[in-house]
């Protein structure tokens, strides 16, 4: 005899589980899937797409204080990061440096092996930070090591500002690799900051060129100040908001 079929059991299961904020979570997740599709032949368009999923990484979070989240939300948004602020920038910086170098990505050399173990260190720091923020740092306040979207978020406004020398690229994202697993206190940034870094986030994707490139520099400005600074000097206290936390 069969298995009976209880009414509405073949809905789909997230039905009346996920929320709005888990919906945009979900588009980010497709936008990093996108920038990675055109990291190898358009690393400019790519790193749009990183800083605009960086967008939806803090509007998530807004939606999700405005009304309410779900048991499944911070799980969607680490697994969406590992799209959005992991495969996309590990394949961005492949893209990047091959554009300036040369090399075939059918041919072995020794400038493809150096490439491809920073981009795969890269995404591995990328999984593993995301891991230890889901199971550690949660809703504390704070949280150990540089933020996925931010190192993600350094690397796009530094594509948008021109800044691709393969060598500073590669250090660069080796340099960021060990950061976002340094055992280094960053407190979330507050509601007021957050807003400020999302509306230049918004006009580096919508306009980079404008001004000389003035946004995506004014942005790659904030990130590194936060990322050199934040641990010693930022100030903890007030509400916070994740736009720069995972």
């Amino acid at each position: 005899m069969g298995a009976v079929v209880q009414p509405g059991g073949m809905r789909p299961r997230f039905v009346g589980r996920i929320g709005p904020a888990d919906a945009i979570t979900l588009a980010n997740a497709v936008v990093g899937l996108l920038a990675a599709v055109v990291a190898i032949s358009d690393p400019h368009l790519a790193a749009r797409l990183v800083l605009l999923a960086a967008v939806g990484d803090g509007l998530d979070g807004v939606v999700a204080r405005s009304f309410g989240g779900t048991p499944v939300g911070e799980y969607l948004d680490s697994l969406s990061d590992v799209a959005a602020f992991g495969v996309a920038p590990a394949v961005l910086v492949v893209g990047l440096v091959r554009a300036e170098w040369g090399f075939s990505l059918g041919t072995p050399s020794i400038q493809l092996a150096v490439t491809l173990v920073v981009a795969a260190l890269f995404l591995a720091m990328v999984v593993l930070r995301l891991g230890l923020y889901t199971a550690y740092d949660t809703g504390t306040g704070h949280t150990h090591g540089v933020p996925s979207t931010l190192a993600a978020t350094i690397l796009g406004a530094a594509v948008l500002a021109r800044i691709v020398s393969p060598e500073v690229v590669l250090v660069g994202a080796a340099l960021l690799s060990y950061l976002m697993v340094a055992e280094i206190d960053y407190p979330d940034l507050l509601a007021r900051d957050a807003l400020l870094m999302g509306v230049v986030h918004v006009i580096a994707v919508i306009a980079p060129d404008a001004f000389g490139r003035a946004f995506p520099y004014a942005l790659l400005t904030l990130a590194l100040a936060y990322t050199a600074l934040g641990p010693a000097l930022y100030w903890r206290g007030g509400d916070v908001s994740h736009l720069v936390g995972e």
